[in-house]
């Protein structure tokens, strides 16, 4: 099996596993083994989820001034564990390929594998809610066609995004790509950095 069939299978049953409920305070139950990589993907896409559904929540239009704020910094938080998984996927690459020869031609990608699952994982959210699109039963025949033109695009970018992943994990294997991860250096939840919280006024 190759990493990202694992990974749209757990993408799938995570969502899937979300939307019984559709609860953004209902506490996730991970099946898989703690620490695993099965884990973290599992781990991963739910966090995504409950942004993805946090973001819908925030956009009401009648939404209260004092509830917005509390859900703007849960979704900053949920950005910081977001980036923070995506990180230690990555970790696992690293330790994964260490041993990998690097060839003289290699060279480095865009983007590191972690980054692109994390497409990946967004990805499943679009497909999930543009296919209840598509079922709407409250909805007009050209929404449903509109939104089946949609649904075909995203899926034809997850198996083009599939595909690429795996090729980048097969050259990093092969050590035809070198695999260089940077630490995402947001500085405003840095209390170090973040001016309004270190007190600087300028």
């Amino acid at each position: 099996m190759t990493f990202t069939a694992l990974a749209n299978n757990i993408f799938d049953l995570s969502v899937n596993d979300y939307h019984r409920t559709d609860d953004v305070d209902f506490e996730i139950r991970n099946p898989y083994e703690l620490k695993s990589i099965e884990y973290y993907l599992y781990l991963k896409n739910w966090i995504d989820t409950v942004q993805w559904h946090l973001e819908d929540i925030i956009r009401d239009p009648n939404i209260h001034p004092a509830d917005a704020l509390v859900l703007k910094r849960r979704i900053d938080k949920s950005n910081q564990d977001r980036t923070d998984l995506v990180e230690l996927i990555d970790s696992y690459f690293l330790d994964r390929y260490r041993d990998a020869d690097t060839l003289p031609q290699a060279t480095i990608n865009t983007e590191s594998p972690a980054w692109a699952i994390d497409r990946l994982s967004i990805l499943h959210l679009k497909i999930y809610h543009m296919r209840r699109e598509v079922e709407r039963d409250d909805a007009s025949e050209t929404h449903k066609e509109q939104a089946q033109q949609k649904l075909n695009v995203l899926l034809e970018q997850k198996t083009d995004l599939s595909t690429a992943i795996d090729q980048l994990i097969d050259d990093i294997s092969r050590g035809e790509k070198v695999m260089k991860v940077y630490k995402q250096m947001k500085m405003y939840n840095d209390p170090s950095l973040n001016p309004v919280l270190y007190g600087k006024n300028n």
